[in-house]
């Protein structure tokens, strides 16, 4: 499963429903985009020191996903796809399904666009 910036946060955060929601997925991914993403919001968090701690102890647990030539294709087709459909999507978002397209794997967030991008598979919690 890929996981989304907010779903970071929510685990960051000790969110028992998405732990059980989890459960025992082997295969837990991070793209570069929600990494990036997650770490802008720790700089302004009053906890700022307690969420960077979480992220050095817990980052060695994720696959790390970065953007390379193939994804730029699955990019690609679903921008082309969602701006046919007049569905506007983040573009930091459009990029993890890409992603979610290019690794066959789901997408965990709570933001509903993702149940709107063709082909991508949405978890929520």
């Amino acid at each position: 499963m890929i996981l989304d910036t907010n779903a970071l946060s929510a685990l960051a955060d000790g969110d028992s429903a998405l732990v059980a929601k989890l459960g025992n997925t082997s295969r837990l991914a991070l793209p570069v985009i929600a990494l990036g993403e997650y770490r802008f919001g720790v700089t302004a968090s009053r906890h700022r020191k307690t969420y960077e701690a979480w992220l050095t102890e817990h980052l060695p647990l994720f696959e790390t996903l970065p953007v390379d030539a193939h994804t730029t294709a699955h990019y690609a087709a679903l921008r082309h796809e969602l701006k046919r459909l007049g569905r506007p999507v983040p573009e930091n978002d459009l990029w993890i399904g890409a992603l979610a397209l290019q690794h066959r794997l789901p997408v965990v967030s709570r933001d509903a666009h993702f149940a709107t991008m063709p082909g991508v598979r949405a978890v929520t919690w």
